[in-house]
This record gives structure tokens, C-alpha cells and sequence, in this order.
């Protein structure tokens, strides 16, 4: 536990902001990042700019490798509509996040490590893939014996975080139904999040 809040707040100092909205962030009360230096304004190019968007979003949804997150991006190309509407579409429907985002779990990267050690199904089956796609009318689920651990109860009485309009969750029974997949405007960033600038980035 202690790695992963560690974890969380190096990325935010990294990218100077309050990346998942935690409470006790040092950039709840400051724009700049820490150290004598923090406040000192670079100018940032336009690469720039597309790279540190792109980074923010793969350290959001749990720091996924630049491989998996480049197949994101070709598979939100590949369909009709907008490029940047379908890649956090695509991301959003990642099962670990809609564990996290159902507060199964208490961060993106614990969801991992539990969707990962068996405890979460999907319509009925077990599943322990965490890039595992989610479809509209899913419903995920705490596997019976995992239902009284100790981080999912702390995690999901966690006044923290509402739940994300798309998700209907029982917090009793521990489920989760996954309504439709959300547009940009829908997702709950706790930081500015520009997936157009993602796939500015890669059309270069």
C-alpha cells in the first residue's frame, strides 16, 4: 500500500498536478510544482504539450505501457466518430478501472493487483485480466469471498469519490453495472485531461 500511495504522488509531482483528486494534495493549494525552482515558468512546445497530455492520461489509468497504450490509440482510429472520444472511451472500459472507479478498490493501481489476484467476475465469470474491455451491460462484481476484506469495505464507505454516472453500483452486494461508455465530458478527471492532444502526438 505504502509503494502505491508513493507511487501516486511522485506522478503527480511529476506532472505537477493533482492527477486522481486526492485531499491532502500539496496542488490543491498551489499551481506550481514543489522546490526552489516550482514556480518558474518554461515555455513548453507544442510536442511538448502532446507528449506531457499523453503521459498524464497512461499514468491515470494506471501507468500503462506505451505498447498497450499505442494499441489504444490505433483502435481509436480505426472506429468512426472522434479519435479522442474513442481512446477514453476504450481506457474508461478497462476493468480495472471500473473497479477503481466503482471503489472496489481504493486507487487505479490496487484495482490492478485485486482484478489481477481473482477477486473481481464479470456476468457471472471470474476475470483477472485488468486491461480486460468492459461492455455496456456488464455488471462486475467482488467474488463472494472477497466481499469482507478489509480494503474493499474501507474502499467503498470512502466518502472520497462519488460513483461515475455511468456506473450503477450496489454497494451492498458489492456490483457494479456498467450503464453505457462515456463520452469525455462524462468522466470524472480530477485533473485537465486533453486526449486530442494524445492523438496529435501519435499522428505526427
Amino acid at each position: 500500500m505504502k509503494s502505491i500511495v508513493a507511487a501516486k504522488k511522485k506522478n503527480s509531482r511529476r506532472y505537477g498536478d493533482n492527477l486522481w483528486g486526492d485531499s491532502n494534495s500539496p496542488f490543491n493549494k498551489r499551481s506550481y510544482g514543489p522546490g526552489q525552482h516550482g514556480q518558474r515558468k518554461k515555455k513548453i512546445t507544442d510536442y511538448g504539450q502532446q507528449l506531457i497530455a499523453k503521459q498524464k492520461l497512461k499514468v491515470y489509468y494506471g501507468n500503462i505501457s506505451e505498447k498497450q497504450f499505442h494499441k489504444y490509440y490505433e483502435e481509436a482510429i480505426r472506429r468512426t466518430g472522434d479519435s479522442a472520444e474513442n481512446l477514453v472511451g476504450l481506457l474508461e472500459s478497462r476493468l480495472d478501472n471500473l473497479v477503481y472507479k466503482a471503489k472496489f478498490a481504493s486507487t487505479v493501481f490496487a484495482a490492478r493487483q485485486f482484478v489481477n489476484h481473482g477477486h473481481v467476475t464479470v456476468n457471472g465469470k471470474k476475470v483477472n485480466i485488468p486491461s480486460y474491455m468492459v461492455k455496456a451491460g456488464d455488471v462486475i462484481e467482488v467474488r463472494e469471498k472477497s466481499k469482507q476484506l478489509a480494503c474493499v469495505l474501507a474502499s467503498i464507505e470512502s466518502q472520497s469519490r462519488d460513483f461515475p454516472e455511468y456506473l450503477e453500483v450496489d454497494a451492498k452486494k458489492l456490483t457494479a453495472k456498467y450503464t453505457f461508455v462515456p463520452k469525455f465530458e462524462d468522466i470524472p478527471y480530477a485533473a485537465v485531461m486533453e486526449p486530442n492532444l494524445v492523438v496529435e502526438y501519435y499522428s505526427r
